[in-house]
């Protein structure tokens, strides 16, 4: 059943007779398994991969991406479940994990500008109790995201030589 789940991932336009074609599973187990996940949520939502770099080129809109990390100290009996859920409220996150090494969460913030974020960071993360340190790393250039490749090879554009 994870095939369903993968093509799913690539393609949230596939229809179940797409998948049933690609699979061999049955349109009608498809159809009953994608429900069923749905219900229980599995599935949380279908969304679009957007290419900010395209999306500013295309409509002049910025959209600057940063990730932030984030110590905490942990309370007793809450660990940092708390922390993290204040800070998934606030609209400018997009993402929170709880991550291992020197520091505790990591975030995925956006806003239309670098100053955005760090009033983010300045006026509302800081501010959180128990919140000890933040360290910022804007994103410059984005290469692949959400499985989707944006790089792409330059043509060599030089002429051949022949001995």
């Amino acid at each position: 059943m994870l095939e369903i789940m993968e093509i799913l991932r690539g393609d949230a336009h596939a229809t179940p007779e797409r998948i049933s074609a690609l699979t061999g599973i049955p349109v009608e187990q498809v159809r009953a398994q994608i429900a069923e996940w749905e219900q229980q949520g599995v599935i949380r939502r279908y969304k679009a991969v957007v290419d900010a770099d395209r999306l500013r080129e295309i409509t002049g809109e910025q959209l600057i991406t940063a990730f932030i990390d984030v110590a905490v100290t942990p309370a007793r009996g809450l660990g940092f479940d708390d922390v993290a859920l204040r800070i998934s409220r606030f609209p400018e996150v997009r993402s929170v994990y709880l991550v291992s090494g020197a520091q505790d969460l990591r975030c995925v913030v956006t806003g239309r500008s670098m100053h955005d974020i760090a009033d983010f960071v300045a006026q509302k993360l800081s501010t959180i109790e128990r919140v000890t340190a933040t360290a910022t790393h804007f994103v410059m250039k984005t290469y692949k995201d959400d499985d989707e490749l944006y790089a792409t090879a330059e043509v060599d554009r030089r002429l051949p030589v022949t001995p």
